[in-house]
């Protein structure tokens, strides 16, 4: 294959050919120019989250140009995007300051970078956009634009486009769907004036509050999230291993164990969380507890039916609990809990007025504090991105050939849907220790393949 490809890692090198900030092809009119947070908005986490997607462009079709007068047209009508966060943290200025645009090249060929990608899912962290950090007490929301594009040549003519957007505004449902949107419009030269792609109502149907009298504060680490060494990598289940999945629970519920037929998701899940408390496990000596944090998107759920397709952060991170010599380790009493705790969240979202929907938020948000605030739970995030719409971004090059998501600061299972039929891929970003015991799990290698 070559000497740059055996030694990727080390000789891949980005260069940055030109920075510009992007504006909304027409002038955001006055009475837009002043965007409400929502109460939602106060409890994401407040860091630039990135996307990388790669993607064929073998005859060059798709120039810097067209990605950037396509990116203009709809930053029209995701007007919020091109703005910035006042200082009050309570409004989104938008002035069309403009999106941080940036074209580089890399010195590989895409074949390459992709065979050593299967191997070492981090070396697309290549790809992120330049200036991207950690929020910190010197990070100024005024000046720092909301979303970030990077666009990455290889040498081939492929391209890495990676997208990272500010949590505080903008959650995964809205930066994934602003994507699609964008590529749609790239690839069918859709005019910017035909598109109608959010509603941007949340913040004066769930005004922001003062936080400090219904929200626990932040659990304090104790080890500093800078010394802890996060790896990602990428296990398959294909639609045999789903059926050879669903055939294993199958007893439980021909037997009444369980009363539910469950979804690819929870199996999947609960397949997930079981490897990861036996991986901690053998890293401790013992069964630790093991909190998972299931966020659940409440657009379509919720009892407010305009904001199906609402801007901003319109989710709960629901808390499930394994609890030693509490809970059985078999995957139908994992699945159950799932269930258990989603369900009764989405029953009450389908009925609670809005002062209802704020307090269940505000609850779960504390009841995960609590938890995360004892170094005894060990505690991750699982969140599914399945049938989110990043494998149909096309922008004239076909959908994306390979994803990645996130900033390898945090112990997270992503669930996206894989490249062809059913299948579903896991990205699995942990602690770099317990990643040694986790990846041996019997039943995660008998029901994966490993595909990074």
């Amino acid at each position: 294959m070559g000497f740059l490809c055996a030694n990727l890692k080390k000789s891949m090198v980005i260069e940055i050919m030109s920075k510009k900030l992007v504006k909304p092809s027409s002038p955001t009119p006055t009475h837009f120019q002043s965007y409400k947070l929502s109460f939602f908005d106060q409890l994401a986490i407040k860091m630039h989250v990135p996307i990388v997607l790669i993607y064929h462009n073998l005859n060059n079709s798709i120039t810097d140009e067209l990605l950037e007068e396509s990116l203009s047209k709809t930053l029209t009508h995701v007007y919020p995007s091109a703005g910035r966060i006042n200082k009050d943290r309570r409004v989104v200025d938008c002035l069309d300051q403009g999106v941080e645009f940036i074209i580089a090249k890399v010195n590989c060929q895409l074949e390459d970078f992709l065979e050593q990608a299967r191997n070492d899912i981090d070396l697309a962290n290549h790809f992120w956009p330049q200036g991207i950090k950690d929020v910190d007490d010197n990070y100024d929301f005024a000046i720092t634009p909301l979303v970030f594009v990077q666009v990455t040549r290889f040498e081939c003519g492929g391209l890495a486009l990676s997208v990272a957007a500010e949590h505080i505004a903008i959650d995964g449902f809205t930066n994934m769907k602003f994507i699609y949107e964008w590529a749609k419009v790239c690839r069918l030269g859709i005019p910017s004036s035909t598109t109608d792609i959010f509603n941007y109502d949340l913040g004066d149907i769930f005004p922001a509050r003062d936080t400090s009298r219904i929200l626990k504060p932040l659990a304090s680490l104790a080890i500093p999230k800078d010394t802890i060494m996060y790896v990602a990598k990428r296990f398959v289940f294909n639609e045999a291993s789903i059926s050879k999945l669903r055939n294993k629970i199958a007893n439980s519920i021909a037997s009444g164990v369980l009363g539910f037929k469950p979804s690819r998701v929870e199996m999947i899940t609960s397949l997930l969380w079981r490897a990861l408390i036996r991986a901690s496990q053998a890293k401790n000596g013992r069964l630790r507890p093991s909190l998972m944090s299931f966020p659940v998107n409440l657009r379509g759920k919720a009892s407010v039916p305009k904001l199906a397709n609402a801007f901003g952060n319109f989710a709960v991170e629901v808390p499930v609990v394994f609890t030693p010599n509490e809970t059985k380790m078999e995957l139908h009493n994992l699945i159950a809990l799932i269930r258990d705790a989603t369900d009764k969240t989405m029953v009450f979202s389908a009925k609670a007025s809005n002062d209802e929907l704020v307090s269940m938020a505000a609850n779960l948000y504390n009841m995960t504090q609590e938890w995360e605030a004892n170094e005894e739970v060990d505690e991750f995030t699982c969140s599914s991105l399945c049938r989110f719409p990043m494998k149909e971004a096309d922008f004239g090059l076909g959908k994306p050939c390979w994803m990645t998501f996130g900033l390898r600061q945090s112990q997270v299972f992503w669930l996206y849907d894989a490249d062809c039929g059913s299948s579903i891929a896991a990205q699995v970003d942990l602690n770099e220790s317990l990643m040694h015991h986790f990846e041996r799990d019997q039943d995660l290698n008998t029901f994966t393949i490993l595909n990074n």
